[in-house]
């Protein structure tokens, strides 16, 4: 028995995942069949014939059909026998289990995916980023106005979001997204392209006239930083096409090299990318950048179609030198004709007196067996170890990395072309769900949301919203009505468009979903009133005059409490009596958090740790840091989590403020953080302040310091706050800073981690669990852009007890009617905030004061609000 004969069954049984592939064109298209064989064009063509590449392919397809080993032969067969036939044929030797298919290739007479179900069981798609922003661009803007790039931009995410929704049906799904950027502009890609820079870049694109080509660097490096963001959210890969290709393209830009500033940007460092073609002839280059780069994956299609034996074996030899197995994957890099996926997927010769068809063979499999079986003669892998990695690299990989689940059954010959016939599934198939649930925060800050049949939110809603009165954005804590003063009503109404990016299975109700929305007047035109755009409004600010981008990470206080009658009477009562980080108080919620962070995972929230607070039956949770919109969604999420899963066990999670009189109130404390360039410069760099603050870090807080008193109108939303911040309670009574000091409102925080002497962050202890996130968060970076432009300075850090220096101290405001004179005062929301929900917040605020001071025990209801 032959001693690599295990290895060489591996390599021939394995069903292929193809993760890179094109269209099939009908027989009577004018892309020429010599097309199958080069990359050339033109008068190049005359040339192709004489390649190595040619006379191989040439006489296995001829071996394969049975024909005439000759061009004409071949066509001729083709002819004859009709493009169904010759793509069963091709795709039945080629034994591919899955396809990924990039239609942004415009081919004269090309099949749509659905046609090329007939022949594989999976057929997915990778969706081309510069051709959807090219067919965009094709078409008249919106209302017939000029195009801007803001309303490019939100039609380009919009379509990139709807399409990532890989459960709307299986076949309006993508699995990931692609980019030709090495093309166009080459892969030296900046993603902090200047807002300006975009907008004469998209100029230029449209003055050169339609169809659109898009060429100019800095708008091809915008549209990919879009890309990305909407990838990052949706856990969605991204190709890149890298290294050789036609002429169009510049060889010199195409070295994957060229892509480290891309790599070293942490805002796109969990983005996964897939460097296209063994990047070849720049294959070590790339075998580097995975070995070094997590986010970093490798795919040899069409290097293995176009080169000789020995150049296809020595370019995976170069990728498999310092790339870790695990992230190398097979395609074909297949168009056009059903011959090209044949070509890169060669069958091993196993002996010359086996007939023509069987032997003629398959490249791919060809390749990988020889590359394996070489390291096994060299002693890098044992025949086991061989045999594994023959199977991850031509369909493993693939599978994990794009979330096809595949179950790799042996198939006979007979079904290989059946679609039902494996077991495969997409990972995300949502045809269990029944209901949508859509949610918004309202200016009191509850959680409120609209449910819609599954069926009717991704036929209607996804694309036109649910309708929502007016009214809503102008309720309150006490009553389900519009305040007075607010300016809304019944009369007018908001859509309520979900936003695809936020949109998940829900952990509690598995035949449910969630996601949660804007507030549009009508699809693509917010409404002013919309929290969510009130804090991109302003962190658009910030960038575009400073950019800078907010970092934010939550620290979620609530009680856990139970039911008990008394004298016939319901009464909520803590869960237990255990004292500050008691490991009693754990062990006794310990099955709910198990599943909280369960949950929470499945979500893509991020908790950092948590623990038993002071209070009877209060518990702190930790979230992880980030861009500060998706903080204010992550904690949206984590009371919705939170509450639902106490609900379970019986009891209910309560986030106000003060739930009672005589114990510890909760916040809901926020880190911030300044960012640029995917760098942290908050933190001094070593000519920085004394305080271990950068000068813009300073200039933020002292914005933040200065405006204090008017923030607590957002962040300490209600009357109840008030009883909360407290001096010698840890909530921040008194208008100062400190450093590492928690009785100050504002702490500035040196966590693990950081250079001594540094600070990364300050934490705004001001915050509580009644707040809308988005709306404090807005109020945050609104008063930080104040003090950026004022070029504020921090007085100097208490270092001790406030309020031991009471009266040298500014004490912060004791009442909600405090905080809204002094909103009332202050001239810096208007602008950044938006006057229309800046008078639908104060209108609220004076209601809750009205209310709640003739109610004086009506905060007790609040536990079923908040």
């Amino acid at each position: 028995m032959e001693k690599y004969a295990e290895l060489r069954e591996a390599v021939e049984k394995v069903e292929l995942v193809d993760a890179h592939a094109h269209n099939i064109v009908s027989l009577d298209s004018v892309f020429p069949f010599i097309r199958c064989f080069t990359e050339a064009d033109g008068d190049a063509l005359s040339y192709a014939t004489h390649s190595l590449c040619f006379k191989r392919s040439l006489r296995e397809i001829a071996e394969l059909y049975g024909s005439e080993v000759s061009l004409s032969g071949v066509e001729e067969y083709r002819r004859c026998s009709g493009l169904q036939s010759i793509t069963s044929v091709c795709f039945k030797a080629a034994r591919i289990a899955a396809i990924l298919i990039d239609d942004g290739i415009d081919l004269d007479k090309k099949h749509d995916i659905q046609w090329h179900r007939s022949f594989a069981p999976i057929v997915g798609r990778i969706l081309r980023i510069e051709h959807l922003a090219e067919k965009i661009l094709d078409e008249e803007a919106p209302d017939g106005s000029p195009w801007t790039l803001d309303v490019f931009t939100a039609i380009f995410v919009g379509k990139l979001k709807l399409f990532s929704l890989s459960d709307v049906t299986v076949a309006d799904g993508i699995f990931g997204l692609k980019s030709i950027a090495a093309y166009r502009s080459g892969l030296e890609i900046n993603t902090n392209v200047s807002r300006q820079d975009a907008e004469e870049g998209l100029a230029e694109v449209l003055c050169a006239g339609k169809p659109v080509r898009i060429t100019n660097k800095n708008f091809v490096d915008y549209i990919f930083t879009r890309s990305l963001e909407v990838a990052l959210c949706f856990d969605l890969p991204m190709q890149l096409h890298t290294g050789f290709g036609d002429r169009d393209l510049d060889l010199r830009l195409a070295n994957p090299l060229h892509l480290r500033t891309l790599l070293e940007d942490k805002r796109f460092s969990k983005c996964r990318m897939v460097l296209l073609h063994a990047s070849y002839p720049f294959s070590k280059e790339a075998s580097h950048l995975a070995s070094v780069y997590p986010q970093v994956y490798l795919d040899f299609g069409l290097a293995i179609s176009k080169l000789s034996i020995n150049g296809m074996t020595s370019s995976v030899k170069e990728l498999l030198e310092l790339a870790p197995i695990k992230k190398v994957m097979f395609s074909t890099d297949g168009y056009a004709f059903p011959e090209t996926f044949y070509l890169g997927c060669r069958r091993i010769k196993r002996s010359n007196k086996i007939h023509a068809k069987k032997s003629s063979a398959r490249k791919a499999r060809e390749v990988v067996f020889t590359v394996l079986r070489d390291a096994c003669v060299d002693g890098d892998l044992s025949i086991p170890q061989a045999v594994e990695a023959a199977e991850d690299i031509l369909a493993k990989n693939a599978t994990q990395f794009y979330k096809i689940n595949v179950a790799m059954e042996s198939i006979d010959s007979k079904h290989a072309i059946c679609p039902n016939f494996m077991n495969m599934t997409y990972n995300s198939s949502q045809n269990d769900i029944a209901l949508v649930r859509i949610i918004w925060v309202d200016a009191s800050g509850q959680q409120r949301c609209r449910v819609v049949p599954a069926r009717r939110f991704y036929d209607v809603v996804v694309e036109n919203g649910v309708g929502l009165t007016f009214a809503c954005m102008g309720m309150t804590s006490t009553i389900d009505g519009p305040a007075d003063g607010t300016n809304l009503s019944g009369v007018g109404e908001t859509r309520l468009v979900p936003d695809l990016s936020t949109k998940y299975r829900i952990p509690w109700a598995k035949q449910e979903e969630m996601v949660l929305a804007d507030m549009h007047l009508k699809p693509g035109k917010p409404w002013e009133y919309c929290p969510r755009e009130a804090l991109r409004r302003v962190s658009k600010v910030l960038k575009d005059e400073f950019n800078l981008v907010v970092n934010a990470g939550f620290e979620a206080e609530f009680y856990l409490l139970k039911s008990i009658l008394r004298e016939g009477k319901e009464e909520w009562v803590p869960f237990d009596s255990f004292p500050y980080c008691s490991t009693s108080a754990f062990d006794a919620a310990s099955p709910i958090f198990h599943e909280v962070l369960h949950a929470l995972q499945s979500l893509n929230v991020s908790v950092e740790q948590l623990h038993a607070e002071a209070g009877k039956g209060q518990f702190e949770m930790a979230l992880g840091h980030t861009v500060c919109s998706c903080a204010a969604d992550n904690l949206i999420f984590t009371h919705e989590v939170i509450k639902a899963f106490a609900r379970r066990h019986g009891l209910l999670a309560t986030f106000v403020p003060k739930y009672a009189l005589d114990d510890i109130g909760s916040g809901s404390h926020v880190h911030i953080s300044l960012w640029e360039n995917g760098e942290n410069v908050f933190m001094a760099s070593g000519q920085g302040s004394c305080y271990g603050i950068s000068k813009v870090g300073e200039e933020f807080m002292a914005g933040v310091l200065h405006h204090l008193p008017s923030i607590l109108a957002f962040t300490a939303p209600i009357p109840n706050s008030y009883d909360r911040i407290q001096p010698n309670t840890w909530s921040g009574a008194y208008q100062c800073w400190g450093q590492e000091n928690r009785e100050a409102p504002l702490r500035a925080a040196c966590p693990p981690g950081v250079p001594d002497g540094l600070v990364s962050n300050f934490e705004i202890k001001s915050f509580d669990g009644c707040a809308n996130p988005h709306l404090g968060l807005a109020s945050i970076i609104a008063s930080g852009i104040d003090g950026l432009r004022r070029h504020l300075r921090l007085p100097k850090p208490v270092d001790e007890n406030p309020s031991n220096l009471h009266a040298d101290l500014q004490r912060l405001p004791t009442s909600l009617s405090e905080s809204l004179e002094a909103l009332e005062k202050d001239d810096v929301f208007k602008d950044l905030i938006g006057e229309k929900l800046l008078v639908a917040i104060k209108g609220i605020r004076k209601a809750e004061i009205h209310y709640y001071e003739k109610n004086e025990d009506a905060y007790k209801q609040l536990i079923h609000r908040y």
